[in-house]
């Protein structure tokens, strides 16, 4: 059978309580009690029944993260994060992937609510009055990350709409005449969430727009963005800048200039956004938008926590960013 807190309080010749404060580092306890106690709960391998701690702190220490999936290294940096800071907290992680489907998600959801989570930290591809009803009916406090739903839940992320104009504002500044939008997601406008991408997307128009630039830029949502890019004669007009929405589509555009012999930055130009760290091992080095996207994990766990703790509700201050000014650009 299990060892029990009882059974260590009886052989230490003190109460269950007393052994609840040594085990769990609280005080209202003489060091050479405490130390009794837990060379003996050493000494019989004592396990903690989390379950029944759980039921009676009315909580289970489980924070639920619903997610895309890993295939963007951002989204890995970030699940890097909030596992470190959860297990930092004293909390467990139950991830979940969704795939991009809006009715996995709901599943997702339902299932973390039924294994009792104490809350979650949620990448969403849903939106709208329905989908924000049924996350109120879960009755469980929610952190949005990246793409935003509402007002009513505390949302941790940057002002993507101004750092991508920044982004832009600095390529102009570069003498580029012509300019290319690479972001496949934008295929999936009004038909899932793609907050930050659209926000990307009009703050690329709008720095465009102030800086003189006539012609809108040609935006390509084909998931096989490179065929697509393949098929322009890029050398045909002025110099050209191919602005990335994500440094995965980026990577791979800087692979095509490369390949068809064009030279970087003198006729094409390349910016990226996110700053992923495998950018360390890329030549030439890629200009790109950075922010901590590791703290937008820490910052989601605290905020997560905070409301767990105090049920306030509290509004989380946008993350900074700069523009990283690589080779590329």
């Amino acid at each position: 059978m299990a060892v029990t807190i009882k059974d260590i309080a009886d052989l230490c010749g003190v109460s269950a309580g007393t052994v609840d404060r040594a085990l769990n580092n609280r005080p209202g306890i003489s060091s050479k009690t405490k130390s009794k106690i837990l060379r003996v709960a050493e000494e019989l391998n004592y396990k903690p029944d989390y379950m029944a701690s759980s039921l009676a702190r009315g909580r289970t220490m489980t924070i639920g993260v619903v997610l895309f999936d890993l295939h963007n290294r951002s989204f890995a940096q970030l699940m890097n994060a909030i596992e470190s800071r959860c297990r930092e907290k004293g909390y467990f992680v139950n991830l979940l992937l969704t795939g991009k489907d809006k009715e996995n998600e709901r599943k997702c959801i339902e299932h973390l609510v039924s294994r009792k989570v104490d809350g979650i930290i949620l990448f969403t591809v849903n939106e709208g009055e329905e989908y924000d009803r049924f996350l109120q009916e879960q009755r469980v406090p929610i952190i949005t990350i990246c793409n935003r739903i509402s007002d009513r839940w505390s949302y941790v992320g940057i002002n993507d709409r101004q750092a991508m104009r920044d982004a832009v504002d600095y390529i102009c500044s570069r003498g580029y005449e012509e300019f290319i939008y690479v972001c496949p997601p934008l295929a999936k406008k009004n038909e899932s969430n793609i907050y930050t991408q659209e926000e990307r997307l009009a703050g690329c128009l709008e720095s465009l727009k102030e800086n003189g630039v006539r012609r809108e830029p040609l935006i390509i949502t084909e998931k096989d963005y490179v065929s697509v890019l393949d098929s322009i004669d890029l050398r045909a007009s002025g110099r050209t800048a191919i602005i990335c929405s994500c440094d995965i589509y980026a990577l791979e555009v800087l692979n095509h200039i490369k390949s068809k012999g064009l030279k970087l930055p003198e006729e094409v130009g390349v910016m990226g956004f996110d700053n992923i760290d495998v950018l360390k091992y890329v030549t030439p080095a890629l200009s790109t938008v950075e922010y901590a996207v590791e703290e937008f994990g820490v910052r989601a766990v605290d905020a997560l926590i905070h409301q767990l703790e105090t049920g306030d509700l509290r509004p989380e201050p946008l993350l900074a960013y700069q523009i990283i000014q690589g080779e590329s650009i």
